[in-house]
């Protein structure tokens, strides 16, 4: 775990907050009570994530409408955005999973890798305060904020012109499944070209999951 701290810039003062963070649901059902799965830290690094996020963009940038604003902290809230954090610090490789979830990927299943980057801050602020929470934000999810990100990424725009190539080409996305409670849906979507289906995604909302399905298509048909 010295690794991962280092890579975070924060020492732990109470290491057990750190391991709740990277303890899946599949590995605290295994171990019967033994472990308890990182949602509720997950929950409450959400609310960490989005008011640190939103309380920067407000005193930074003073002369842009409320509308933008909402579309730059979804753009750096976003799960793509976290998946990328998660990437960076290698957090797949520290996290407690089930050996069914372990057997079928989940070490690099971007829901999982996310809800692991909030449930990390929530420890982080837990055991530091939120000053050391904060640290964290800047570090891997402020650092992001460029122009580009006033507006977030239209993949389904960019599905569309790439597959209009073609005269005839139909797109169509279809609501394939959703989890969790009502205060913290997951909705799962699939396009489909012409009938077959080319990309899948999740996200926090029908139109996160529908961004991230397109995404998947674009790196399928232009891979």
């Amino acid at each position: 775990m010295s690794a991962l701290e280092e890579k975070l810039g924060y020492t732990f003062q109470d290491p057990s907050l750190l391991e709740n963070a990277l303890t899946h649901s599949s590995r605290a059902n295994e171990s019967r009570g033994a472990l308890s799965s990182n949602e509720r830290l997950e929950f409450l690094g959400d609310s960490i994530l989005g008011m640190v996020v939103a309380d920067h963009l407000y005193r930074n940038h003073p002369d842009l409408p409320e509308g933008v604003l909402t579309r730059t902290r979804a753009a750096l809230v976003c799960e793509e955005s976290l998946v990328e954090v998660a990437r960076e610090l290698n957090l797949g490789a520290y996290l407690k999973l089930g050996k069914g979830e372990q057997a079928g990927g989940g070490r690099d299943r971007p829901s999982i890798q996310a809800d692991a980057v909030e449930a990390v801050l929530a420890a982080v602020y837990l055991d530091g305060g939120i000053g050391s929470a904060r640290k964290i934000v800047q570090k891997y999810i402020l650092s992001r904020e460029v122009a580009g990100l006033t507006k977030p990424r239209d993949y389904k725009t960019a599905l569309q012109e790439l597959v209009q190539r073609e005269s005839g080409q139909v797109l169509q996305y279809r609501l394939t499944g959703q989890e969790g409670p009502d205060h913290d849906k997951r909705f799962f979507m699939e396009v489909t070209l012409n009938g077959r289906p080319v990309g899948s995604g999740s996200g926090r909302s029908k139109k996160e999951a529908e961004q991230m399905a397109a995404q998947a298509a674009i790196a399928a048909l232009d891979g």
